[in-house]
């Protein structure tokens, strides 16, 4: 046997014995919060759907219509002969989500949230001779790697900071020369679901003259009056601000957009390595993208955004804790933090039993001795699904053992 099967062996054993191992569970029934798995029926209070349109029929027709309209794929990347007329069309409403935060605003369309935020730091790290990056700490991976690409292509220094305490991470910056500047940071926090200080950030971008990325990943379509995200709900303006929102998530759809002042992604159209040899996503995704977009800024948005907070309140108020810890969170993001991935993993399992889906969140997701439950809600659960919810988690936490 090749030796590096040995290895997998021996890395899987430890997996398993440190409980971190992963699975893939398939689910037979289309996103939304009644689903089955195996044929057996669950409750699920983790999915990023979080206005409940992965499943609209508005979408489903507006995809169908897309593909006898426009085909079922783009056949190259964009820059070579699969950029459509309704990719344009999207990109231009795109960056009118954003206009009123960012000045002369232009957007790219992308196939994932991971692929744009990786275009965009490795493409910005390669402004002038010598670029600092400063990233939070508790940034999703994707912006993490963003920044192991950019560091392993060009001579950068990265810094890490707590978005907690911003005074560190102004006197690091009062002190960097560095001509390049770029401060990254999650809008909504994936694993905690607080919000970024992002007005506080923009004035030590200000202050030190650096670039702004915000991956509000878990904001486009929830946050703001019309569901244009963190910018438009913290009232932002600013030309040096990088705006990426996903539309995998509240939009209901796939693929992600990258939005930023003109000349910005003219740079990127020439810099990012991951958009420039990616076939480009399917035009008819871009045409229900924006049906999608019409649902989230009308009356249906403002509908389902108000009902998505009604059900916050209604779980924040119904679920209380003596042994673990709910984190403080506005958002649909209601973390349980239990502790050890042990417990994590025997009250995923409990649940389970008892008819509901919240999987156990472990390191390297989230750091050692803070394993979790991820629970978020959506604006199609009910009330009488968040009350039972409230009820069965205050009988386990009473009933499982401490471990």
């Amino acid at each position: 046997m090749p030796f590096a099967l040995n290895q997998i062996d021996a890395e899987l054993v430890t997996l398993d014995r440190e409980l971190l191992r992963r699975s893939i569970r398939s689910v037979d029934t289309p996103c939304g919060t009644e689903i089955q798995i195996g044929g057996k029926s669950l409750l699920a209070f983790c999915s990023n759907d979080y206005l409940g349109l992965a499943n609209h029929p508005e979408l489903i027709a507006a995809l169908s219509e897309g593909a006898k309209r426009f085909g079922t794929g783009s056949g190259a990347s964009h820059l070579i002969s699969g950029h459509h007329a309704i990719h344009d069309e999207l990109e231009a409403k795109l960056a009118l989500t954003q206009a009123g935060a960012i000045p002369h605003a232009r957007a790219l369309f992308f196939s994932t949230g991971y692929l744009a935020n990786i275009s965009a730091i490795t493409a910005l790290s390669l402004i002038g001779e010598k670029t600092s990056i400063y990233s939070a700490a508790l940034n999703h991976a994707s912006l993490i790697d963003g920044i192991r690409l950019a560091k392993a292509q060009t001579s950068i220094e990265v810094h890490v900071f707590n978005h907690h305490h911003l005074a560190e991470l102004e006197e690091v910056l009062s002190h960097d020369t560095a001509p390049n500047k770029l401060i990254v940071t999650d809008g909504v926090f994936s694993m905690d679901g607080d919000l970024a200080p992002v007005q506080e950030l923009l004035r030590l971008a200000n202050q030190y003259d650096a670039l702004l990325m915000i991956d509000d990943a878990h904001g486009f379509g929830v946050l703001g009056k019309h569901g244009y995200g963190i910018l438009e709900d913290q009232t932002i303006c600013s030309d040096r601000i990088i705006y990426i929102g996903t539309l995998g998530k509240a939009a209901g759809l796939n693929g992600a957009f990258v939005c930023a002042h003109e000349k910005i992604i003219a740079w990127l159209i020439q810099k990012a390595r991951p958009y420039i040899y990616s076939t480009a996503s399917s035009p008819a995704l871009a045409f229900a993208v924006l049906r999608s977009i019409a649902l989230i800024e009308g009356n249906l948005g403002q509908e389902l955004r108000a009902r998505l907070q009604a059900n916050i309140t209604l779980w924040k108020k119904g679920s209380t804790f003596n042994r673990w810890n709910r984190l403080k969170s506005d958002t649909a993001i209601q973390p349980i933090v239990v502790g050890s991935n042990e417990t994590a993993l025997q009250l995923a399992r409990a649940l389970d039993q008892l008819g509901y889906w919240i999987p156990a969140i472990r390191p390297p997701t989230v750091p050692k001795g803070m394993a979790r439950l991820r629970m978020t809600l959506s604006a199609a659960h009910t009330t009488e699904q968040i009350q039972g919810l409230c009820k069965v988690l205050s009988d386990l936490e009473t009933s499982l053992p401490k471990s």
